[in-house]
């Protein structure tokens, strides 16, 4: 027998059990009431066991049936989302997506894929806010993030794609290596000022380094100037006040066309890891599925 001729035996068997009776599965399955009976009774001569309990004024399922019943509707479910989940996957995105995106990263490497996926899509709204706490998406209702930070376990709820892993280090700009000289040590770093960068909280973040073992230490630095922002960073640096601690992915640019030059490269460490991350219930929505398809082929962390 064939898959296909396996299928209307288990779908003609469910309409009965869920119907009641042979004529009302008939009905809708628009066929003639003796034309589901014998297909019962073809079902029940290959199982080898009674579905049934029939009497001249109930149809009843036996402990069999009862059993068959239920692994018969979970088949039939598991069909019917994969079809739903393939068909949304060629629709076209609409509606509105709600973005959610860490400060720096989002505005330099994610919000410009964003606009070009949208302008793809005439029927999609999309609302990007950038924020850099971690984000609660069921309770906020955000369809995709991009987060920074490991995370120990994901919520069940929630799927995500690894970007990669930051790679950190200190850059200063020419002119000020230039007055100033380079330094080759960590503790020639003393010697130099530092522009370093203030946390929400009040405290300022260590500076991290490869130690030659695989591993990685964190010292704090003194320095002159704290700021809170990392692209005002950046803008101190390319100023000539100091040397900073940056993730390469904010300072690419610069660094290709020599308006920052790296210093102690030797020392440059692995950061925090990027994820995109979204709802399971949501991403087999169109607009879901398709950015995270997007964004997970063009976003890389170096």
């Amino acid at each position: 027998m064939s898959t296909t001729e396996r299928l209307k035996g288990i779908a003609m068997f469910v309409a009965v059990a869920n119907a009641g009776s042979f004529t009302a599965a008939a009905e809708r399955l628009n066929l003639s009431s003796s034309a589901v009976s014998k297909g019962i009774a073809r079902l029940e001569n290959r199982l080898g066991t009674r579905l049934f309990e029939r009497t001249t004024r109930s149809l009843a399922l036996t402990e069999s049936g009862a059993a068959y019943h239920s692994v018969c509707t979970r088949v039939i479910g598991d069909l019917e989302e994969a079809e739903t989940a393939l068909a949304a996957q060629r629709a076209e995105p609409s509606g509105t997506l709600r973005i959610d995106l860490p400060t720096s990263y989002g505005r330099l490497h994610v919000m410009p894929q964003i606009l070009a996926f949208v302008d793809q899509h005439p029927k999609l709204r999309a609302h990007i806010s950038f924020t850099d706490r971690f984000v609660d998406l069921l309770e906020e209702g955000v369809d995709l993030t991009v987060r920074i930070g490991s995370v120990d376990v994901w919520p069940s709820a929630l799927n995500h794609r690894c970007l990669g892993t930051e790679r950190v280090t200190r850059c200063a700009s020419p002119a000020y290596l230039a007055q100033h000289g380079t330094p080759h040590s960590i503790e020639d770093l003393a010697e130099h000022a530092c522009v370093l960068y203030g946390k929400a909280d009040g405290g300022i973040s260590p500076w991290f380094f490869a130690d030659g073992t695989g591993k990685t230490q964190s010292r704090q630095i003194s320095g002159r100037i704290v700021v809170g922002n990392a692209e005002a960073m950046v803008s101190a640096v390319m100023a000539d006040s100091g040397i900073a601690q940056f993730a390469t992915w904010l300072i690419k640019e610069q660094l290709h066309n020599g308006e920052l030059v790296e210093v102690l490269p030797d020392l440059a460490t692995e950061g925090l890891t990027l994820y995109l991350a979204w709802p399971r219930s949501r991403e087999t929505l169109p607009k879901v599925h398709g950015l995270v398809e997007l964004l997970s082929s063009v976003l890389t962390v170096s």
